[in-house]
């Protein structure tokens, strides 16, 4: 079974949305002939992109949140109901020791998945971020040998 996680931009270009959601679909397509888990920390943009194409891919989704505060504290009203419906789709859910959201907690969530995954796909700019975000997850995982597909955000 291929376990892919994702990491990526929480503000996807609405112009660009629907080439990335095609490319994710090739991805996970060439990565689910063995059956497929998606491994996502369900932030508004990439993420959620991501989780919802696992679930129409007929895979599973097995979710990693940062902290118990996530839903409440990092998921704008907008995307309440959105974060909900996958959520409550997940196979599994993991929630982190820590109790508030913090580029701690999103680095810890980052070595979860990267830990988990034999693949990661990065919906990326190629620009160097905040520390704890989508260029620092990409270089841990080449660090570590775990392969990196970018799709361009």
């Amino acid at each position: 079974m291929a376990t892919v996680a994702v990491t990526g931009h929480m503000r996807i270009d609405p112009q660009r949305s629907a080439a990335i959601a095609d490319s994710l679909r090739a991805v996970l397509a060439r990565s689910s002939a063995d059956g497929l888990t998606g491994l996502s920390c369900l932030a508004e943009g990439a993420d959620a992109l991501f989780a919802g194409l696992v679930l129409e891919a007929g895979g599973r989704l097995e979710v990693v949140l940062p902290s118990h505060d996530y839903r409440a504290r990092m998921v704008a009203p907008h995307y309440a109901a959105h974060f909900d419906r996958l959520h409550d789709a997940a196979a599994a859910v993991t929630v982190l020791p820590y109790r508030q959201a913090s580029a701690r907690a999103y680095s810890a969530a980052n070595r979860v998945l990267l830990g988990r995954a034999g693949l990661l796909v990065a919906v990326w700019n190629g620009l160097p971020g905040r520390p704890g975000g989508t260029a620092d997850t990409v270089a841990a995982a080449r660090a570590a040998g775990l392969p990196v597909e970018v799709v361009s955000a």
